[in-house]
């Protein structure tokens, strides 16, 4: 993989990109990379036209970097460029998050919760509502009705939150509606297991 360090005014922008990068992506982009450094190269063919990471590229600029890492690629037709640029920006928007581990990783990082992509105040308020849970099955072991409203509610806004893309990269600033689908199958249902008898409790 031929990854070199290459000036950013002998790359150039495609006539047409296929993803169109928000002020706000743009945002979240410069906090990325002003907080980890660039972390993916940007992928360029022989004379230098962005196949893919224009979004970084843009984010470079208006930081006033010069240079970044490139990787050319060689050798490909004109079809098989567009091919890649389709591919780039659709496979990463198929992957599915894991809620489980997300609600793992607020919690290990407690009050450390400067992420970029993510509304810094929604995840604090998402690592206290699961303490408040917690705290309330170490107590009592069971929850009364309004309690497991509470908890529902708490839970719609976060998979609302992680579902309308407002953590994905390329998002907008409003989510789009939905459109129509099929009538859904039965959700399955969630639970907490009580500490103290080990019985489920359904929300």
């Amino acid at each position: 993989m031929n990854i070199r360090k290459m000036p950013l005014s002998s790359l150039q922008r495609p006539e047409q990109n296929v993803r169109m990068h928000t002020e706000k992506q743009l945002k979240e982009f410069e906090r990325s990379v002003s907080m980890f450094g660039q972390l993916r190269p940007i992928v360029a063919d022989e004379v230098g036209v962005i196949l893919a990471g224009n979004g970084l590229f843009e984010t470079l600029l208006r930081l006033g970097w010069e240079e970044a890492d490139v990787l050319q690629v060689e050798g490909l037709t004109e079809n098989q460029k567009k091919k890649l640029m389709l591919a780039d920006n659709k496979i990463f928007g198929l992957g599915v998050d894991d809620l489980e581990t997300f609600d793992a990783f607020l919690v290990d990082l407690k009050d450390d919760l400067d992420i970029p992509g993510f509304d810094e105040e929604l995840l604090k308020s998402m690592v206290a509502q699961a303490g408040e849970v917690s705290e309330k099955l170490q107590e009592y072991g069971t929850l009364d009705e309004e309690e497991i409203e509470e908890i529902k509610a708490a839970r719609e806004r976060k998979d609302l939150y992680m579902t309308a893309g407002l953590a994905d990269e390329g998002g907008d600033d409003e989510p789009e509606e939905a459109p129509a689908q099929e009538e859904p199958k039965e959700p399955v249902r969630q639970y907490v297991v009580c500490p103290h008898c080990g019985e489920k409790i359904w929300l």
